[in-house]
């Protein structure tokens, strides 16, 4: 009788164990699940808003040939999304089968082997790990990511209507600011915000600081809560030119200096336009850009996945939202959620559930750490995306919708004049252009576009869109910021320093 009891004692701690594995599994799809379908709830109702007008003036068949081709493009995406998951799956299921089918079968030879409640119990550690421990790391490296200006009122420069200026301070107090160097005036993308550029102060990666820390006048435009602001709600790209001549105005008259314009990702793309508009005139000499979309339509995953969708549909009114005031401002959750649309093969729920799984397995017994580089790129991904100005988004727009013509004409206008990447040959503007090597959101190709009309130093990095915030933000990386790397390539801060040194001989 014992014999008989102890197999089945141990089936059933294994079945205990299994249960709430399968408890941990079901809570960490759901909740993958719901952050991917919550976008996609605004996405519908936004579609159904403007549908309800558009249908009125469109015929049957003009509506039905789109709805075809809308179908199809969601076909599309479910297809991919269904390839990259039964690919995720494959490789789950080759780390996991064999340990599988050896815990199943030890209690068949081995009574008392308890192989098979061991499996199940590290599954359910493993999967508690995911739901539970992981969430609580991402939400705990909040104060130690991003920039904490409230830690440092002394950082307030100077402030408009829709935009604050702010002193970066080096991580270390024992570093000074030379105020007679060349300023650099920072500006961070508009959907991805601010604080990625203050990645991880304290463990040396913050593109910010790389430039505080050797002592050089570091200033970053952050734009306003849109919000709590209508300015910004309604700001044009004029507006947002002037206020960036107002700051400039301010930096050069306290250095005494030329000031550098530094854009990332989407800050590149406005600098390149704010300088060529002439509003930056007399005040600006240099420019650094870093993985910045020059254009668009060169494109083979965020450009592709626009121009692929039905021409009715590919129209900025269905990511837009009205306010509380009545004013319009573009739906910042909504662009992040089209990016993951675009690499959906990549990014679905159920592929982002595996693959972290994976990650946080660890080997054995020793469950893998969550290290804080990973719990701040997650913190960025879930609370880092702000609603944007109507005319920045229409900039943007633009970029991925027009291609720049043949002179060098770029698909904006400011001012009511067109600007042209020769602008920047004819201002005699010193640009490094700094783009990633895989990167998947701003490409090669879209970054290297003013190369086509003028001559402009390139300094590639490995890996993609945030790497040169992050990784190689650590001044003992391999393509350190304030060093030469590669073929010569300078980092950006090499660049500034250069040409400060420069400027005093």
């Amino acid at each position: 009788m014992n014999s008989l009891l102890s197999p089945l004692d141990t089936w059933n701690k294994a079945w205990t164990a299994q249960v709430l594995a399968a408890s941990y599994f079901t809570e960490g799809l759901q909740s993958y699940g719901d952050e991917f379908v919550r976008p996609l709830i605004a996405a519908s109702q936004m579609f159904a808003q403007v549908e309800a007008e558009r249908l009125l003036w469109r015929t049957p068949q003009e509506t039905c040939d789109s709805y075809l081709k809308l179908l199809n493009l969601n076909l599309d995406l479910m297809t991919r999304y269904t390839q990259g998951t039964l690919a995720t799956l494959d490789q789950f299921n080759r780390q996991r089968l064999d340990d599988f089918f050896t815990a199943c079968l030890a209690p068949l030879f081995d009574p008392g082997s308890e192989k098979l409640e061991n499996f199940f119990t590290e599954q359910k550690e493993l999967l508690k790990r995911v739901v539970e421990e992981y969430p609580k790391a991402i939400k705990a490296i909040e104060p130690e990511y991003g920039f904490h200006f409230e830690r440092h009122p002394d950082s307030l420069i100077a402030e408009t209507d829709r935009f604050i200026l702010r002193k970066v301070h080096p991580t270390d107090d024992k570093i000074k600011t030379d105020d007679g160097m060349k300023p650099v005036l920072i500006i961070p993308p508009f959907v991805l915000g601010a604080n990625i550029l203050s990645f991880l102060p304290a463990e040396g990666k913050s593109y910010a600081h790389a430039f505080a820390n050797r002592s050089i006048p570091t200033y970053i435009r952050i734009m306003k809560d849109i919000q709590e602001t209508p300015a910004v709600q309604t700001m044009s790209l004029e507006e947002d030119a002037l206020d960036t001549r107002h700051f400039c105005e301010i930096l050069s008259d306290r250095h005494q200096k030329p000031v550098t314009i530094n854009g990332y990702c989407q800050g590149g793309l406005s600098a390149v336009c704010n300088i060529l508009s002439g509003a930056l005139d007399g005040l600006v000499d240099a420019l650094i850009t870093c993985v910045a979309p020059m254009d668009g339509t060169r494109s083979e995953g965020l450009g592709k996945f626009l121009n692929d969708l039905p021409h009715d549909f590919n129209d900025l009114a269905y990511g837009t939202k009205t306010l509380n005031n009545g004013n319009r401002v573009a739906d910042g959750q909504l662009m992040g959620w089209i990016y993951k649309l675009k690499s959906i093969e990549n990014s679905g729920p159920m592929i982002a559930f595996f693959r972290d799984i994976m990650m946080l397995s660890g080997k054995g017994d020793k469950p893998v750490t969550i290290n804080k580089t990973v719990a701040a790129i997650n913190y960025w991904l879930q609370n880092e995306r702000s609603d944007l100005p109507m005319a920045v988004t229409k900039m943007s727009f633009a970029s991925y919708s027009t291609p720049v013509t043949k002179d060098g004409t770029l698909p904006i206008e400011m001012f009511d004049k067109p600007l042209n990447f020769n602008g920047i040959a004819e201002k005699n503007i010193s640009w490094l252009l700094c783009y990633g090597e895989r990167d998947d959101l701003v490409e090669k190709e879209v970054a290297l576009a003013p190369l086509d009309y003028i001559d402009v130093e390139v300094t590639p990095f490995p890996k993609g869109h945030v790497a040169i915030a992050t990784s190689w933000s650590h001044p003992k990386s391999d393509c350190a910021l304030d060093t030469v790397f590669g073929k010569n390539y300078r980092g950006p801060v090499r660049f500034q320093l250069d040409l400060d040194a420069s400027a005093r001989k």
